[in-house]
């Protein structure tokens, strides 16, 4: 057996030898072990274009779902592969580097919230996709910021909701929804340290561009937004809508895909509280390197490995949110 710190780092943190062509051998890996990558969009550009889908959590739950691949390699973050382990149990479930976690996740810890929900025996607990293996198992429903809205709207109005763990999200979703809820105080790194100020000075030098924002980002933020919505969402309004720039207020990964679509148009990465950055990165997501993700798949570590019957506690949720999806055809 290997040590845990070399099943975990050791493999990936390999140097790669000089004059290796990465794509290639990826591309000659995945054929020969049958395998498939997934990436978020906001992982390095170059981990994107490697990848064989690239979407936001809904779209890549859903991916994860339906693969017919023996091996998932998730280039994403640590509750992104853990879900993939939980849709998918009987397939190698590889992440690059185990260290890649998410702050809204680690901000709603399972045994507070299980304390937490004592207080609210009789309600209905929909928790963000964003979460540990162990707090979807203590939820009734899953969702993500794509199907937020309409997973709230499917509850009957009389049933009570606690949603956690995005407070600027379950917030958001009260005032799209008028449904009041129970709500965690969460809240993800990256999009809670917009600095409005700075967006306004921005917004001042370029008057023609739109602010588009993502839900988990500070109520005042996306009042002074011209579009609010989920990462896949962000992307596809920027293609269809008619205006040729945007600030663009979410991990700055995105941007990637939006030009991608319209490499005519300007996007601009709404800053962050930083002054010394000009935006808000995902500590986490940018840890995937190409050449983690390459050494990832050739030793296939290291890998995911979920408690059966946590796993089984956490698919129910999950699938519920799947159907719930499909039948809305979202």
């Amino acid at each position: 057996m290997y040590s845990e710190e070399v099943r975990n780092f050791g493999f990936v943190n390999q140097a790669i030898p000089a004059g290796l062509n990465i794509v290639d051998e990826l591309n000659a890996l995945k054929k020969k072990k049958n395998a498939v990558i997934l990436a978020h969009y906001y992982v390095a550009d170059d981990v994107q274009d490697v990848a064989d889908f690239v979407g936001d959590s809904l779209a890549l739950s859903q991916r994860a779902a339906e693969t017919n691949a023996d091996i998932i390699l998730f280039a994403g973050v640590h509750f992104m592969a853990e879900t993939a382990k939980i849709l998918s149990p009987n397939k190698k479930v590889l992440l690059p580097d185990l260290t890649a976690g998410c702050s809204l996740a680690d901000s709603c810890p399972a045994p507070d919230f299980e304390a937490f929900l004592k207080n609210y025996p009789n309600h209905t607990v929909i928790s963000y996709v964003n979460t540990t293996a162990a707090v979807k198992a203590l939820s009734h429903i899953i969702c993500t910021s794509s199907n937020a809205k309409q997973i709230v709207q499917s509850i009957p109005v009389e049933k009570p909701i606690v949603f956690g763990p995005d407070s600027n999200l379950g917030n958001w979703i009260s005032r799209e929804t008028g449904r009041e809820m129970v709500i965690w105080d969460g809240a993800c790194h990256v999009h809670n340290e917009f600095s409005l100020e700075r967006i306004l000075a921005l917004k001042n030098q370029n008057p023609d561009a739109k602010l588009i924002s993502h839900p988990e980002c500070q109520k005042p933020i996306l009042e002074v937004s011209d579009f609010v919505g989920s990462t896949a969402m962000l992307i596809k309004y920027s293609y269809t809508d008619n205006s040729e720039k945007y600030i663009v207020a979410t991990e700055p990964g995105v941007l990637h895909e939006m030009r991608k679509h319209s490499p005519n148009k300007t996007f601009i990465p709404a800053p962050g509280e930083d002054a010394n950055c000009a935006c808000s990165e995902c500590q986490f997501m940018k840890r995937h390197t190409l050449e983690k993700v390459y050494n990832c798949l050739k030793f296939e570590l290291p890998e995911i490995d979920l408690d059966e019957n946590l796993s089984r506690k956490a698919l129910k949720p999950i699938q519920r949110m799947l159907d719930i999806s499909a039948k809305l055809g979202l």
